[in-house]
């Protein structure tokens, strides 16, 4: 007989109860055994364990079902807490917004409207007004995303659509301020042609957004940078009034407060002053780089910021917020109106109901305002700013242990917490050492030991670390950086050997 489907009530409270915490003590036991940040499972083995999983067979059962999740899943994570994992932006998640979490599963509340979530509408909103208050926006609004890729989205729709009520309205005011004569009563207006600045270091999404907002493939200009990757203001004032005189019509610029490879941040101050000059929607993405809006030590890193007309931020990194917890800020609120949609069935435009969904790119959304909220009430701004700035500061000393590492040479600084290097001894070309970045990782990834990645800076490859846990130690560090070392010494002399052969 097949088992019916069991849902979370007051008749199964006890259930979930027992369930859960049969649940967290497995994870719990995880996390205390956990060695290196992942295992040595080859990737068609997990594949096969996967594929082996029929999933119309006769169901197991919750317990079993559970009992099998931990097995298949958890045994074999990525554990971002590991001294070992340097990779990406992932960092470890702060235990209050862990709780807060398992609330939002249980509850299972969508903020889009005020009758699916009544009280967690105004969290969300208070949450983000503090948010705009740090950046430096008074009376600011804006709505939590599913990441900066979303955040950036919107950011460049509600961009576009300014531009494009702006550019209307000039039009119509000149086609009632001259003389010209017209053949149908209305003056031919010339194509909008919008553009958006922005560098190469900045974010894919900048150009996969103006792909999907179906601007032409030459709609993103990439804006010089100087030797570090940061904007630079000259470059930008040429690069709008060319686009001017191309007859294009500039849309927005996108600063970068923490750049994904680099970590350095665009100088806001100065890109401000052009974007006021000439009357441009200015975007700063600081997906990587809000949690200096709360550092003790480094929050002048961001001034300009508050100059924005609209902010990305991205709590699930430098905020140790579980994924995914991000929001668009904007400086004005009347801007978040530009992309409303009014629907009958959610927010009839005569609603009284406070709600989201007229703020949203999503209608059916997750209450993931709550873990901030949790973490502030528990930990405080101060408290992550803190951890952040342990970050920054273990990144430092990371550098300095590179840079006298005679084997590792180190490609570029950071604000941040990126740590950009190539392996390549005394001796060794740049084609040999270009060669082994990508079996670097390769081979440390299949270990499971120390977990790096890999980028392309200035045309050439390089291994980069990405440092987002606080309570990783300089002697960790060094251990994990020997560690590579040694692997990238044999792969070397493998190559060698092999090279030799032939």
């Amino acid at each position: 007989m097949t088992a019916s489907i069991e849902l979370l009530t007051n008749a199964t409270a006890d259930q979930y109860r027992r369930m859960v915490h049969a649940t967290v003590d497995r994870i719990a036991d995880r996390v205390q055994r956990v060695e290196h940040p992942t295992t040595y499972t080859p990737a068609a083995e997990l594949r096969r364990r996967v594929r082996a999983v029929d999933l119309d067979q006769a169901p197991l059962g919750t317990d079993a079902a559970l009992v099998e999740l931990d097995d298949l899943f958890v045994r074999e994570a990525v554990w971002f807490h590991d001294p070992g994992y340097l990779a990406h932006l992932n960092c470890p998640v702060a235990l209050p917004a862990v709780a807060a979490e398992s609330v939002l599963a249980a509850v299972n509340p969508s903020v889009d409207t005020w009758d699916q979530s009544r009280i967690g509408t105004e969290i969300e909103r208070h949450v983000i007004e503090w948010v705009a208050s740090r950046i430096g926006f008074t009376g600011g609004d804006g709505v939590f995303t599913s990441g900066g890729s979303q955040s950036n989205l919107q950011a460049l729709l509600l961009a576009r659509e300014a531009t494009a009520a702006q550019h209307a309205g000039a039009q119509h005011a000149a086609a009632h301020h001259t003389d010209a004569p017209h053949t149908d009563g209305h003056r031919a207006q010339p194509p909008l042609h919008p553009v958006v600045f922005a560098t190469a270091e900045s974010h894919f999404s900048v150009r996969k957004s103006a792909h999907v907002l179906g601007l032409p493939a030459d709609a993103v200009v990439d804006v010089a940078t100087d030797a570090s990757g940061r904007m630079l203001p000259d470059a930008l004032a040429t690069a709008v009034a060319r686009a001017r005189r191309a007859g294009r019509t500039p849309m927005a610029v996108v600063a970068t407060a923490g750049t994904t490879d680099r970590g350095v941040i665009d100088p806001l101050q100065a890109i401000a002053d052009v974007c006021d000059l000439e009357d441009v929607w200015l975007h700063v993405d600081a997906a990587y780089g809000c949690g200096l809006l709360v550092s003790p030590t480094r929050r002048h890193l961001l001034d300009g910021i508050e100059r924005a007309r609209s902010v990305t931020a991205d709590f699930h990194k430098s905020f140790f917020q579980p994924v995914s917890s991000s929001a668009l800020v904007v400086r004005d609120p009347r801007d978040l109106r530009r992309a409303s949609w009014h629907a009958d069935y959610l927010n009839p435009e005569d609603a009284t109901e406070p709600n989201q969904v007229d703020k949203s790119l999503q209608t059916t959304r997750r209450f993931d305002a709550l873990k901030l909220w949790a973490t502030l009430r528990a930990t405080g701004a101060d408290g992550i700013g803190r951890a952040f700035d342990a970050v920054i500061d273990l990144t430092e000393a990371t550098h300095a242990l590179v840079a006298a590492q005679q084997d590792l040479v180190l490609v570029a600084p950071t604000q941040l917490s990126t740590v950009l290097f190539r392996f390549q001894p005394e001796g060794m070309s740049d084609a040999e050492a270009d060669a082994l970045v990508g079996p670097l990782r390769a081979t440390l990834l299949a270990e499971g030991r120390v977990l790096i990645a890999k980028t392309v800076i200035d045309g050439r490859p390089c291994n980069k670390l990405t440092i987002l846990d606080p309570d990783t130690t300089t002697t960790q560090m060094q251990a994990a950086l020997a560690h590579v070392v040694a692997t990238a010494e044999q792969l070397a002399r493998t190559t060698s050997s092999t090279g030799a052969a032939r």
